[in-house]
């Protein structure tokens, strides 16, 4: 049996755990009446999103299939190729997008009623429903590559799959945030700051939009993202190992056998998540990923062994090529578990930088963004780091192999890590339902627990995605200098056979420049987007708080489906400009201006993104939690003035968090993706 067929079959299985945890979650209890209606209501709005949302992406992704077929038309098996791994990409991110959020979606009042029951049952739900999505990522990934590959036999035809892959994260990250932010800012600064009315309150009409905000967010985006990095990351290792090891096929086959360790390592280390009544279930939590982690690093020596066992020592591999690849994996695995706990530490509210934007609110609004920016620009120093001794030690053992591995070695944990991430939607979906449906404090307690650590699990899986795309970033960048060469086009440039940027090349500064802009410029339109749609979200809540009678006083419904109508068409409205911009960039400077500026491009998107999601993703984090520090009690907690300024600041930073800063991660990948299709066909 081939390698490719082992991956596809661990593909296959993942799939199936996917398919009972479904099937386990579905059998549970929905509590009360009231409890399945509100479940009901968000599970609509979340499905008519996406409904609305791949429509929309329909007739692009025909044309982006009629532009590989056309400009491939010459080999009739790569255009084909091509354009049919670019449709299986997309195609496959859309299916994980749906049965993801629909299992996600009918999850949350299960787990209310389980918290009824107990916090260890709460838990198992929330937890095995957003496990439905990580294994349906991390199964279709590897699935789709493996398949693809066994057809085409060739890794450059098949690596449209990842812009497939691309499109789908772009929009979803852009579009899903515009949605979420739009009903948060919303429900926030009327419900709260104007009228005074608690979070979830179900007199305020945005309530219903916010949950199905949460999940079109933090589940579907979050999913499309870290499915687009495992799709790319893998196809570009496979890129990558046909050059490191000419004439061999270990190198393709060993990315796709990574991920199928991880992939297995997820589902056993999935058993390992159960908690007790006082216990914490952030520790149940870790202990899925570390378990996750522990098994894929003792897997991926074994399998380096067992492929490469025969290949001596060399300047690229000094202590062989199995150790090699083991500690470069094993650092990916590492930078996994460092980029988490700093990303922790800034935005928790039991640490300093989050405590420091709490006091800063009892002197104002201003203050607190002020200590919220600053605390955000600090935050990007440390990843970065971490990241660099990651692509120095992979190097220094492996070559550029090696850096390819790195970020194999982060992506292959990505069910697991999508699982907890998906996992907090859910929970705060089960609590505001709790709140909605009035049920007793003792039920309310389990869920707050639960959801306070959804929130924490949130920022650490936004951490999580920023890093993955910058070792992303760099595995298609490498790819994309190898596939470049084959252009007639470029070959005055080579040096000793490989592409190299001189920094004193005019073009090159001009890519960088241009690279450099982009993240700035999609970041406006996509924040932009959200204070158009927030505006709207706004007048709406409070003219329904004006105009239907009896409403503050509970005695009549608000129209929550206006609210959730608002927010659909607005971010579908909003995400076509970044989109394009993300899409038009690169083919713009690649055939403009050449590989070299391109080349700079690539780099200046890399480094500019990857500190601006950082910045970005963390300061709204912090924002957040410090809001959530004052309302547990300190500095005069509730309706005081100094929670009215952080309210102010979370909602500023809601938009960093959850809109501009998720999808730069999105925008740095499909700027490579496309970079690597285009690469053969470049001139200087």
């Amino acid at each position: 049996m081939s390698y490719p067929l082992y991956a596809a079959i661990a593909g296959v299985i993942g799939l199936l755990f996917a398919g009972y945890l479904a099937m386990s979650v579905l059998k549970e209890d929905q509590g009360t009446q009231r409890m399945k209606e509100l479940s009901q209501a968000i599970f609509e709005g979340a499905m008519a999103f996406l409904n609305r949302q791949y429509r929309t992406l329909i007739p692009f992704a025909v044309i982006i299939f009629g532009a590989l077929l056309y400009g491939n038309w010459g080999n009739q098996k790569l255009a084909w190729g091509q354009a049919i791994s670019f449709l299986v990409g997309a195609s496959f991110s859309a299916v994980a997008g749906y049965v993801g959020m629909t299992i996600a979606t009918k999850s949350n009042a299960r787990t209310t009623a389980a918290a009824m029951r107990g916090l260890n049952e709460a838990l198992s739900v929330a937890f095995r429903g957003g496990a439905v999505m990580g294994m349906s990522v991390a199964g279709l990934g590897l699935l789709g590559v493996s398949v693809l590959y066994i057809v085409y036999q060739d890794a450059v035809i098949i690596n449209s799959f990842a812009f497939g892959a691309s499109v789908i994260a772009l929009f979803a990250r852009v579009g899903g945030g515009i949605y979420t932010k739009a009903a948060d800012v919303g429900a926030d600064l009327v419900g709260k700051v104007e009228a005074g009315i608690p979070e979830d309150d179900p007199r305020n009409p945005a309530v219903i939009a916010d949950n199905v905000g949460d999940n079109v967010g933090d589940t579907a985006g979050m999913g499309a993202d870290l499915y687009e990095s495992y799709a790319a990351t893998t196809i570009a290792a496979m890129l990558i190992g046909v050059t490191v090891f000419p004439g061999r096929l270990e190198g393709i086959f060993y990315p796709l056998l990574i991920g199928a360790a991880g992939l297995i390592a997820a589902i056993i280390a999935s058993f390992f998540v159960r908690t007790t009544e006082d216990g914490n279930p952030q520790m149940a939590l870790n202990k899925g990923l570390w378990g996750t982690n522990v098994l894929t690093a003792v897997a991926t020596y074994f399998i380096a062994q067992s492929l490469f066992a025969d290949i001596p020592a060399s300047s690229a591999f000094p202590s062989g090529v199995p150790l090699g690849l083991t500690i470069s994996v094993i650092a990916g695995l590492l930078v996994n578990v460092a980029i988490g706990w700093i990303t922790e530490y800034y935005t928790s509210y039991n640490y300093k930088p989050a405590q420091h934007i709490a006091s800063s609110s009892l002197t104002g609004p201003a203050t607190n963004i002020i200590a919220g920016i600053g605390v955000g620009l600090k935050s990007t120093a440390l990843p970065i780091i971490v990241i660099v001794i990651a692509i120095a030690v992979s190097y220094n053992y492996a070559g550029i192999y090696g850096i390819a591995m790195a970020a194999m070695g982060m992506l292959c944990t990505a069910g697991m890590v999508v699982a907890i991430d998906s996992f907090g939607p859910v929970a705060d979906n089960a609590g505001g339902i709790a709140e909605m449906a009035e049920l007793g404090p003792e039920v309310r307690k389990k869920t707050d627990k639960l959801d306070a650590v959804g929130n924490t699990t949130a920022a650490v899986a936004k951490g999580f995605a920023i890093g993955s795309a910058a070792l992303t970033a760099l595995a298609l960048f490498t790819a994309f200098a190898e596939e470049v060469i084959k252009s007639p086009g470029v070959s005055s440039a080579l040096h000793g056979g490989h592409l190299v940027l001189n920094l004193l090349e005019p073009k090159i500064i001009i890519g960088l420049f241009i690279g450099g802009t982009v993240p700035f410029l999609f970041c406006a339109f996509a924040m932009e987007a959200v204070g158009k749609a927030a505006f709207e979200m706004i007048g709406e809540v409070r003219r329904q708080f004006r105009e239907i009678p009896g409403l503050m006083e509970g005695k009549a419904k608000p129209d929550y489906a206006r609210c959730v109508d608002i927010s659909t068409r607005a971010a579908i409205r909003q995400m076509i400009a970044p989109g394009l911009l993300a899409v038009i960039t690169p083919l713009i400077v690649g055939f403009g201006f050449g590989a070299q500026a391109l080349g700079g491009m690539l780099a200046g998107v890399t480094v500019a993104g990857v500190l601006l999601a950082i910045f970005m993703a963390n300061a709204g984090g912090a924002w957040d939690n410090a809001k959530k520090y004052i309302e547990s009690g300190k500095h005069g907690g509730k309706r005081t003035e100094a929670h009215s300024a952080a309210v102010i600041g979370d909602t500023v930073g809601d938009p960093f968090k959850d809109t501009a800063g998720p999808s730069l991660n999105a925008l740095i990948k499909v700027t490579g993706t496309i970079s690597l299709i285009i690469a053969p066909f470049l001139n200087l």
